[in-house]
């Protein structure tokens, strides 16, 4: 088999996954779209280290450890959507991102300055 099979097939991925991360506003979908970068270069790591005969596997047992990693990651991750949720009622990336930089709605403004 050639290296360019499975490297064209994991830019597309990669590329699907970026795609996600930048255009998508829920929070479950940012972290399926990294889960999907992930995926794409453990993809490379073992076709390169098929296509270089490594005697080792350093390709395949890195592509092990990243997979440990993202399943880490993704239960963190998960878990911290979930709080966020139950606290604000809201999954939304550019809502927290609101929040976060201490943005508050206009009406709550003009309550304040008034009482």
């Amino acid at each position: 088999m050639h290296l360019a099979y499975p490297a064209v097939l994991a830019a597309l991925l990669f590329c699907t996954g970026l795609y996600g991360v930048l255009a998508r506003r829920n929070a479950i979908l940012v972290l399926m779209s990294v889960e999907l970068m992930l995926n794409a270069v453990n993809l490379n790591l073992v076709a390169f280290d098929v296509w270089l005969r490594d005697a080792l596997h350093a390709g395949q047992a890195l592509t092990l450890f990243t997979i440990a990693i993202a399943a880490a990651e993704i239960g963190i991750g998960l878990a911290i959507v979930l709080m966020v949720y139950r606290n604000r009622g809201t999954s939304d990336v550019d809502r927290l991102r609101d929040t976060a930089e201490g943005h508050e709605p206009a009406a709550n403004n003009q309550s304040e300055v008034t009482a």
